[in-house]
């Protein structure tokens, strides 16, 4: 009888984060019948630190640095990441191969009933992006945004056990965990434009790896990796990271990528939007022109303000 090979998934330890490695242990495990696929969890920065919101955490990586180091030290074979949480710059013996085909890539709006226009005055909304909230509070100005942490059912109940009007989460989580009929609305990328990478998967492993690099192949979604590549020059360009009010979304339309960009003021009060189309091999070329364009037209400016008010350390430009 063969010697059974095994393959080891570094993951973070929420419950979405074990659905979706287990999703993709499912996967591995139907395509290859003589792999043994182990799970490792493992607690990041972003787990530990639950009592201030992300954008005064600071750093980059703050869900995936410490997977990368099991990874680089070989303590497993490769990690399963939500692709917005993931840095644009990875150590140098890491690679992203794989993106898996994306998810409802829209923010979901959880009430008690109202849509989005329907919220009271006043209502308090819960999120910990100040993405979100740039964009909400630039439609809805009257709205309190309130700081939300922790795993996906700990925010969805919070909308209970804190007396809030609503929750915004990322749809595809939702989805993902079966959830899908606690959604009142799922927002228009017009009102909320997702954030990087929002609703793929990605698979990192060792770049001189070649075996793993062979056996994850087939997941890899060629629409979605050159739509996320698009997105992620863009963030790269921006120096952005997940604390800051970036939003960047991506299609394919026929050959072509159109993908939208955004940065805003913290207090919605300024959004500077553009968008730009290109061949799908420009992916990355378009995404840093269009990075440029917005900083050139005040995004380096309120970038710069949010960091100054944030009391987070300027990117390295």
């Amino acid at each position: 009888m063969p010697k059974r090979r095994t393959l080891r998934i570094g993951t973070r330890g929420s419950q979405l984060a074990l659905w979706q490695a287990n999703w993709i242990k499912g996967r591995l495990e139907a395509k290859y019948p003589d792999l043994d696929v182990s799970l490792v969890k493992i607690k990041t920065t972003g787990d530990k630190i639950l009592d201030v919101p992300l954008a005064k955490v600071g750093g980059k990586g703050l869900f995936v640095k410490e997977i990368e180091e099991a990874l680089l030290s070989r303590r497993v074979d490769l990690a399963v990441h939500s692709m917005k949480d993931v840095p644009t710059e990875l150590p140098e013996a890491l690679h992203l191969p794989v993106i898996c085909e994306r998810e409802d890539p829209r923010d979901a709006l959880l009430s008690r009933g109202p849509s989005f226009a329907e919220l009271p005055q006043g209502g308090k909304i819960g999120t910990s992006s100040l993405r979100r909230q740039a964009q909400l509070l630039h439609r809805r100005p009257d709205l309190t945004m309130v700081n939300l942490r922790g795993n996906l059912d700990t925010r969805i109940n919070k909308l209970q056990s804190e007396g809030l009007d609503a929750v915004i989460l990322a749809a595809a989580g939702i989805r993902r965990m079966g959830w899908e009929s606690k959604i009142t609305e799922l927002l228009d990328t017009g009102i909320s434009l997702p954030a990087i990478g929002q609703g793929a998967i990605g698979i990192e492993c060792r770049v001189h790896d070649p075996q793993v690099n062979e056996w994850i192949a087939f997941l890899r979604h060629p629409d979605t990796f050159d739509t996320v590549a698009a997105e992620r020059a863009f963030l790269t360009k921006l120096e952005g990271g997940c604390q800051v009010p970036i939003a960047g979304f991506a299609v394919i339309q026929e050959a072509e990528i159109h993908l939208r960009g955004l940065v805003g003021s913290v207090d919605g009060k300024e959004l500077i939007r553009d968008d730009i189309r290109g061949p799908r091999t420009e992916a990355k070329a378009l995404g840093i022109e269009l990075g440029a364009r917005v900083l050139a037209a005040g995004g380096k400016r309120i970038l710069d303000e949010v960091y100054r008010a944030q009391q987070l350390p300027p990117p390295e430009v």
